[in-house]
């Protein structure tokens, strides 16, 4: 595939190059169809193409959106002839990666693909939400030996994507979610308590200072997030000690005040998650603004020159948004936060993904909402690839562009042309959580793998819920899907190795606890030798090849730091299944007259029916005992 551009290419060029290898087409100046390129101030985005001229007219206003219609040319370019012209929804449209909570950072070379992908969806937006995940010179434990970028880093990244027309933004915490770097002394006297930041002390400001000042500095824009989301305790720790008991309210407002005199005196543009404006008057985690009344000194508080973000992706029915788009213009024109859901575990959750972007997508075009974009949270460890995110991040680009809702067969072709990989292949990565005994949709977020995979031999915390679930069986049918998804997506083959290699493990462990228990109870001394003797080392073999396979996946896409987290898990998998084996030998042999953890009687985890929802702490699913409880 061959293209002769003419006419106001020259700036789009660079980007063009970017793309060839990608997409397979070559740039020539004779030869091939003839695209003419037109800029407009009045049109956003129009393509036409006629194959018996082999010519093709792209318009456009802004090179985001060049780049959007040149990959509907492409996608499109087999036909006799194609047409369409696109008004986008949004000002803003774009993707948050997080990078901090599951200690992984996207490497240049992984962000650099996720920024070509998203050229061609017309995401126009990239954030990495960075709690520690950046260096500060002037604060060297800040981030210390943990995953993050450097300068130069941003800088290049920035670079690469102001050529296809995306706006990188930083996007840094000033209160709250600060656990990763507070654990050190050289933070003590900032800190409220593990978490937060110590409101009114001059310290923490000119801590503040700092990292605004490292943050923004490799990036073009004006444009800074400035987190300041879910702080609450915020005034219960050592705020209280210091001040007595202050409104929360009010220790919100004083604190942002604040912060705003440093983006200001810097000539910045903030926003700011708006929870705590909204939980603060109701003592607790509630985000919604029914019983509140938001009075004028309220509304004073909150500076205008800092945009409040509404994040929500929980609701499935477009009407639910409304109330909570009314409650936020009162303190002026919000953005919204919606998400993919890969952050609770090895899956991509596509039934609750694929709900909630349809229904928040839809409530901002009828509320009129003009900048929005999807966040991918990484909690604990990240064991869910970024990859799997394309088919979100698909879905939102085209529910940013389509007026009407888009057929089911349009998502699949635009994805499988902009993302280069098998759509249900994708999605069916839903199912290394979405088991026998979750209903259809995981809609009560059960993170099964996750459960199964970290869960103890002996102790198995998650046993008494599994019981009765063929679940063995549904992993080994899946291990044979994903090794077949991963020949026919060869471009993403690592990613699907990995869940292979998942669903391997888990073809035998997620049953083993219960099989173990049930041969020791009825004294079958046959069944628990054949355990130590032959399941348990088998399983040793598949949990080591599941932890190469993720290492791979985590190397080609994630910064090495971090990856010891995983190290560790997968090691303690190992030491446990070897102190199984060896504690099944000394029962054998008489050297213990009773394995204790299978004689204690296995109890529901939390006292609730059911695999385990959002069971997303490994430190509560490995052991009952305080290894580190909310790792």
């Amino acid at each position: 595939m061959r293209f002769n551009f003419t006419g106001q290419v020259e700036n789009l060029l660079p980007g063009l190059h970017e793309l060839k290898a990608q997409h397979g087409f070559e740039i020539s100046e004779g030869g091939g169809c003839t695209v003419e390129v037109v800029h407009s101030k009045d049109i956003p985005l129009a393509v036409s193409y006629q194959k018996k001229d082999n010519r093709a007219v792209i318009t456009y206003s802004q090179p985001i959106y060049f780049f959007r219609a040149f990959g509907l040319l492409v996608e499109n370019i087999g036909e006799d002839s194609y047409k369409i012209a696109e008004i986008p929804h949004f000002d803003t449209n774009g993707v948050m990666l997080d990078v901090s909570q599951g200690n992984a950072v996207i490497n240049i070379t992984a962000s650099k693909e996720l920024i070509r992908r998203m050229a061609v969806m017309g995401a126009n937006m990239l954030m990495f939400y960075c709690e520690d995940s950046f260096t500060v010179e002037k604060q060297p434990y800040f981030g210390y030996m943990r995953p993050r970028y450097h300068e130069a880093d941003i800088r290049e990244l920035d670079d690469y994507a102001f050529q296809f027309g995306i706006e990188l933004i930083p996007c840094i915490q000033t209160l709250a979610h600060l656990t990763d770097p507070l654990r050190w002394a050289a933070f003590e006297e900032i800190k409220e308590d593990a978490d937060c930041l110590l409101v009114g002390e001059e310290k923490t400001y000119a801590f503040i200072e700092d990292l605004i000042t490292a943050a923004v500095k490799p990036f073009r824009t004006k444009r800074i997030h400035i987190g300041m989301d879910e702080a609450y305790r915020l005034g219960r720790g050592e705020y209280l000690t210091r001040n007595g008991f202050v409104p929360p309210y009010k220790i919100m407002c004083d604190h942002l005040a604040r912060v705003m005199e440093i983006v200001r005196k810097m000539g910045l543009k903030p926003m700011m998650w708006s929870d705590m404006f909204f939980t603060t008057l109701k003592d607790g985690w509630d985000y919604s603004p029914d019983n509140i009344i938001f009075t004028q000194e309220h509304i004073d508080s909150v500076p205008k020159d800092v945009q409040l973000v509404y994040w929500d992706y929980y609701k499935y029915e477009e009407s639910m948004y409304y109330k909570y788009f009314d409650a936020h213009r009162i303190f002026g024109e919000p953005v919204m936060a919606t998400g993919t859901w890969t952050y609770y575990g090895y899956g991509l959750n596509w039934g609750i993904s694929e709900r909630a972007l349809h229904a928040s997508m839809a409530a901002c075009k009828t509320k009129g909402i003009k900048e929005t974009f999807m966040t991918v949270w990484g909690d604990n460890g990240t064991e869910c690839n970024i990859f799997a995110i394309l088919p979100g991040l698909s879905l939102f680009s085209e529910l940013s562009y389509c007026a009407e809702r888009p057929s089911q067969e349009a998502l699949v072709k635009r994805f499988e042309f902009t993302a280069g990989g098998s759509y249900q292949d994708f999605v069916d990565l839903r199912y290394i959580d979405e088991t026998p005994g979750v209903e259809e949709g995981n809609y009560e977020m059960c993170n099964t793998a996750k459960s199964l995979m970290w869960q103890d031999i002996l102790t198995g915390l998650i046993d008494k819920n599994i019981e009765g679930l063929p679940l063995n069986d549904h992993y080994s049918k899946w291990r044979e899907k994903y090794e077949a998804a991963a020949e026919r997506n060869e471009k993403y083959a690592f990613l699907f190795d990995m869940y292979a290699a998942v669903a391997d493990v888990l073809s035998v462990k997620a049953e083993l606890g219960l099989q173990i228990t049930a041969a020791y109870k009825a004294n079958d001394r046959e069944a628990m030798r054949d355990f130590a003797d032959v399941v348990l080392p088998d399983l040793a073999q598949r949990v080591k090849q599941c932890r190469v396979a993720h290492m791979n996946a985590w190397f080609y896409s994630y910064k090495p730091l971090g990856w010891d987290v995983h190290d560790m898990r997968y090691g303690s998998v190992l030491v446990r299944i070897q102190s199984a084996i060896d504690e099944i030998h000394m029962w054998l042999d008489g050297t213990l007259t009773c394995l204790e953890e299978l004689d204690e009687t296995r109890l529901l985890f939390h006292g609730e029916e059911g695999i385990p929802k959002f069971n997303n702490s490994y430190g509560f699913i490995a052991s009952p005992s305080r290894i580190a409880p909310t790792a």
